[in-house]
């Protein structure tokens, strides 16, 4: 189970997308250019999206801006690290975890929770996407996949609303939690490389 403690939480999050990207070959038909679960994307659009996304929404929400790593076409596995320990310091830092993140379409939120809610949660889902591409083992947590699954059901719609997830995919109801999980935002959980 996650850690109550957001900057923790984030750690062993990135922490185990880390370690699924320095097992990725650099050649190979599992390597960074794997076809991936999202419908586009290779292995290496999954660190793309990530390293490219979460930037902007934190300097506008906060003003707060990353350090910027090597691009991911170059390195992906240092552009994941130096963007991964620019977020960690922040969640670190008192002095910047406890703004206020403040956008338009999500409201006011502490700072920390906001990363935690909005950022983490997707590093952990695309953790799936990326182990998933590259021939990974590609478990997770099955308490945080019934945790997370609970508290996006009630708000399906406007999920679906935002463009974040591509139409449910139907499972079996007695499916695993992360079956379910996956499912719902959009991947086929028995898709392989």
């Amino acid at each position: 189970m996650w850690s109550d403690d957001a900057a923790e939480r984030h750690r062993e999050v990135a922490g185990h997308f880390a370690a699924l990207t320095t097992r990725v070959s650099d050649e190979g038909a599992l390597g960074w250019d794997a076809p991936a679960p999202v419908e586009g994307w290779a292995a290496r659009d999954v660190v793309r999206h990530l390293v490219g996304w979460f930037p902007g929404f934190l300097a506008g929400g906060s003003g707060i801006v990353l350090e910027e790593g090597p691009s991911v076409d170059d390195d992906p596995v240092e552009a994941w690290r130096v963007h991964a320990q620019s977020v960690q310091d922040v969640l670190d830092d008192p002095a910047t975890a406890g703004r206020t993140f403040s956008n338009p379409y999500t409201g006011d939120h502490p700072l920390a929770d906001a990363i935690s809610q909005f950022y983490t949660t997707d590093v952990f889902l695309h953790s799936w996407d990326l182990a998933t591409a590259t021939g990974q083992e590609a478990a997770l947590d099955p308490e945080v996949c019934a945790m997370l699954l609970e508290g996006m059901e009630p708000i399906e719609e406007m999920l679906r609303a935002s463009g974040q997830y591509g139409p449910r995919v139907d499972v079996p109801p007695t499916a695993d939690p992360q079956s379910r999980l996956i499912a719902f935002i959009g991947r086929d959980p028995s898709w392989r490389p």
